[in-house]
């Protein structure tokens, strides 16, 4: 769910030290060793796209001319090293003061003790959204602040679909294509197109593979029960969501090439336009933004209701910094309204917070097509946060992108996928 090319695709972190949280209170002035002995010294590690990294260096000198005596080291690195780089660190005691960290793989390090729990420590934790504390939360506390989120929506190239006699797009939840529509256009595509062109790519890919887990919720399904750790993944709602995906593959509407283990993403085949139509997250748009044919965004197709990926990420601190005053005090500052909302206008992502008006926020780029995006987070519902940031969720995607390779590309049924899948998610959650 979360790169220009990487900076999103999320990765399995892999679980270290267990540390104990430091004390925290509120201060404004800072004294105290940092982990290089300095006064009110933090480091923060993170991955950014160019406008991030932007953002970030502006709000990291704003938050030292604001905060007498505080410095912030700021560290970029790539986002196929982030973590690897973080567990190496956590486990010599020498892990970043903060660190980014995308929604999927946060549960893995606050399961292990690793993060710092900001229980009755965040600003204003009541104008957050319930979805996105829960994507911070672990057994009911939170171990971070939900710093900005993007969601996936669907990039139409307006010239090919009107050359197959589209022309009438939806533009929010209220009228978005059922599947039943969205197989029809994808049917007239299919017939307007030359046969290296597809209807659609999606953003599934390698990483990505968590996002099949939105057609399941758009068909009513539940990858864990509410406990968390019961299977529910091997039921008709799954069944009928792998049989339509699995569709995809069958009817040509995508590229035979562009299953969960491709290594060419959706975003590169619609800009190429080897596809018409691609689900794409928001944090893209940029990147788009330049392409030399004409598109715009509509709402993901809904089932039973609509329901998109969980992107974007949290920031947290370590929970051995010798500095969690001023680490949690960076932290609310940037997750505060006023940071939030210029981070996200810099960056086409969308915020967390219920007191900033996304429809209302000036995006950097592609303004028009934005509000199809805020729509569509509306969609994610608090179980969904709940199974995408489960602690055991990265073991389950190595077996997910096993399974549904083998379904879409060497023509595994439906029942022996789903089969396989229970098994991976009741041996990775016992």
């Amino acid at each position: 769910m979360t790169t220009r090319r990487t900076t999103r695709r999320t990765t399995a972190a892999a679980a270290a030290t267990l540390a104990l949280a430091a004390g925290l209170s509120g201060c404004s002035g800072f004294t105290g060793g940092g982990d290089d002995g300095a006064d009110g010294a933090l480091t923060f590690t993170t991955w950014a796209s160019e406008s991030e990294q932007d953002s970030f260096e502006k709000l990291v000198a704003q938050f030292e001319s604001e905060h007498d005596g505080a410095t912030v080291d700021l560290k970029v690195v790539p986002y196929d090293q982030m973590f690897s780089n973080i567990d190496a660190q956590l486990s010599t005691g020498d892990a970043p003061d903060v660190f980014r960290v995308d929604y999927g793989n946060l549960g893995v390090y606050s399961s292990q003790g690793q993060l710092l729990d900001l229980t009755g420590q965040i600003d204003d934790e009541d104008s957050f959204q319930p979805a996105m504390l829960e994507a911070v939360s672990y057994d009911g506390a939170p171990y971070g602040v939900p710093h900005q989120t993007d969601v996936s929506a669907l990039l139409v190239n307006t010239e090919l679909l009107a050359a197959a006699g589209i022309t009438d797009l939806p533009t929010s939840q209220a009228d978005a294509w059922t599947w039943d529509e969205f197989g029809e256009v994808a049917t007239k595509l299919r017939a307007s197109l030359p046969a290296d062109q597809y209807p659609f790519g999606v953003n599934w890919q390698q990483g990505g593979t968590p996002r099949w887990l939105s057609w399941l919720f758009q068909a009513g399904g539940a990858l864990l029960a509410d406990d968390g750790t019961t299977s529910e993944i091997d039921s008709p709602e799954a069944a009928e969501a792998l049989g339509f995906t699995q569709s995809f593959f069958e009817q040509g509407w995508v590229a035979p090439s562009s299953s969960v283990k491709s290594t060419t993403f959706a975003d590169t085949e619609f800009s190429e336009q080897t596809t018409a139509m691609a689900f794409v997250g928001s944090f893209l748009v940029p990147e788009l933004a330049d392409t030399d044919f004409d598109w715009t965004a509509v709402p993901m197709p809904v089932d039973e209701r609509g329901a998109t990926d969980l992107g974007g990420n949290a920031l947290v601190a370590t929970a051995d910094t010798d500095q969690g005053e001023l680490a949690t005090e960076f932290l609310n500052f940037m997750a505060s309204a006023d940071a939030m909302t210029e981070f996200c206008a810099a960056t086409n992502e969308l915020p967390t917070r219920t007191d900033i008006d996304a429809s209302s926020i000036d995006f950097a780029v592609r303004p028009d097509v934005m509000p199809v995006f805020v729509d569509q987070a509306t969609t994610i519902e608090p179980s969904d946060v709940k199974q995408l940031t489960s602690p055991y969720l990265a073991e389950i995607t190595v077996a997910m992108q096993d399974q549904l390779e083998a379904a879409f590309t060497q023509g595994q049924s439906v029942d022996d996928t789903l089969s396989a899948l229970d098994e991976a998610v009741g041996q990775a959650t016992d």
